[in-house]
């Protein structure tokens, strides 16, 4: 009998991110790295388990009857990135959701974003101007769910007449606020989303300005959140997904919608077909030292700052032969009104798409040192913190010869950004941990955050947590 290899298989992966903007050693200081990076950690470690433990909630049952055996499905894309998003706007260190930030007026007015590749009639969707929604990000995953059937009208309650998301792709206000609650969402009072930390950013941005002393929105010499918070997941489906939070930019004007619910500026998703396998060729990084989750991922993970590379590269080939699936899903994070104008998100997957890059090569294009994000910042780049931001992603590649058998697949993990730093964690495939919130010869060793921790990062090689 002939021995049939059994094709690739898609492993699951994740990225998030919790914003970006002129991060220093002295903006940022060693308490507050720490706190970043272990919230970051603690959100990754249990966004993984999420992702790869398998559920019954919403599968097909077992033909034996079996509940352990195929009716065991993990997670989808879109409900992996929305549970990872759902942990950053809980946690208060980030803008978004409980600790977004301000607006000139001193209230808050949430947004909120996810797109898929495949498998929703809508595909993306936004909501913004949010102020008594607990979590945006269920209510844009509400939004794009019901978007097969959300033609139909149902019973309208008390209020404006809304008796549906229709087929609208961006809802706004307090239609928005009444379909999360037509939807059974958490509702909350205003000041549910107000930190002592938020409120003081808020009060010296609006003195700082009186006295001529700089801009409400931006400083130099201080870290004011004008970034979002988000999640990129890939599924074994090979869907991927892009969720993405924010409060908006520090002391922005009430009414002011940015580029997290607008599809193409802040988030993209997307996937096409190509002849033959033009993006096929490896690109093979080695790992540096890193610390190893255990398989229940519940502990808290310590200091790692290695890099990501491609999975699995097993074939490098351009055979015409093949057909290649190509998805790739992005986040941005910074200042939006400047991926407005550029239409960031949607021109990486166009630079990818038409232009034959890489993704990574193309995120690199609009959010690294010196991209086209930066460029549209002309004289005012470093003064107004306009042009500033990055950006984090997926891209996946599923090779298939002309009989349709898949016969290679495999993963990146994109991120690059122009500015001082940006808040960002991920688990490669062996189950490694990583966080970082500068670029890799930047990070500050263990010992100087006060941790105790040796200043040689490679005692942590390999290290288990129980």
């Amino acid at each position: 009998m002939e021995y049939k290899r059994p094709p690739p298989t898609l492993k699951p992966r994740l990225i998030i991110h919790g914003g970006a903007g002129n991060l220093t050693p002295t903006t940022l200081p060693p308490e507050r790295h720490h706190e970043f990076r272990t919230a970051l950690l603690t959100i990754i470690a249990q966004s993984h388990h999420f992702m790869t433990t398998p559920t019954q909630t919403g599968n097909p049952p077992s033909p034996t009857g079996n509940p352990h055996s195929s009716s065991l499905l993990l997670p989808t894309a879109l409900a992996v990135a929305t549970h990872a998003v759902t942990l950053l706007e809980n946690n208060p260190l980030f803008n978004a959701g409980h600790g977004a930030v301000f607006t000139r007026d001193g209230t808050n007015e949430l947004e909120a974003s996810v797109m898929v590749s495949r498998g929703h009639a809508k595909r993306g969707v936004g909501v913004s101007g949010l102020r008594r929604v607990r979590n945006p990000i269920l209510l844009a995953q509400e939004v794009l769910l019901r978007g097969e059937g959300d033609l139909s009208p149902s019973p309208t309650k008390k209020g404006l007449d809304v008796p549906s998301a229709q087929g609208h792709g961006h809802v706004h206000g307090l239609a928005a606020e009444q379909l999360a609650q037509g939807y059974g969402l958490g509702m909350v009072e205003e000041g549910y989303f107000w930190t002592r930390r938020r409120w003081e950013e808020h009060v010296r941005g609006l003195e700082r300005e009186k006295a001529g002393k700089g801009g409400a929105m931006w400083c130099r010499d201080e870290y004011l959140p004008q970034g979002t918070v988000g999640a990129v997941a890939l599924d074994g489906e090979g869907v991927v997904c892009v969720a993405t939070s924010t409060g908006g930019l520090t002391n922005k004007l009430s009414g002011r919608v940015g580029d997290t619910p607008t599809v193409g500026a802040g988030f993209w998703a997307e996937e096409w077909v190509e002849r033959g396998d033009p993006s096929s060729a490896p690109q093979w990084r080695t790992p540096g030292p890193a610390v190893m989750l255990s398989d229940s991922l519940k502990g808290l993970v310590a200091e790692c700052f290695p890099t990501p590379w491609m999975y699995a590269p097993v074939l490098a080939h351009r055979n015409q032969n093949f057909v290649t699936t190509r998805s790739v899903a992005v986040s941005g994070t910074g200042n939006g009104d400047s991926f407005l104008r550029t239409g960031a998100a949607r021109t990486v997957g166009s630079i990818a798409r038409f232009a034959g890059d890489s993704s990574a090569v193309a995120v690199t294009k609009i959010t690294g040192p010196g991209g086209e994000l930066q460029e549209s910042a002309g004289d005012r780049w470093g003064k107004t913190g306009e042009g500033e931001g990055g950006m984090i992603g997926i891209e996946c590649v599923v090779v298939r010869d002309a009989e349709g058998n898949t016969v290679e697949t495999r993963s990146e993990l994109l991120q690059d950004y122009n500015c001082g730093g940006m808040f960002r964690a991920w688990v490669d495939d062996r189950g490694v941990a990583f966080a970082r919130v500068f670029r890799e010869d930047q990070e500050l060793p263990a010992s100087y955050l006060g941790e105790g921790r040796p200043e040689n990062t490679q005692v942590w090689r390999n290290e288990k947590l129980g």
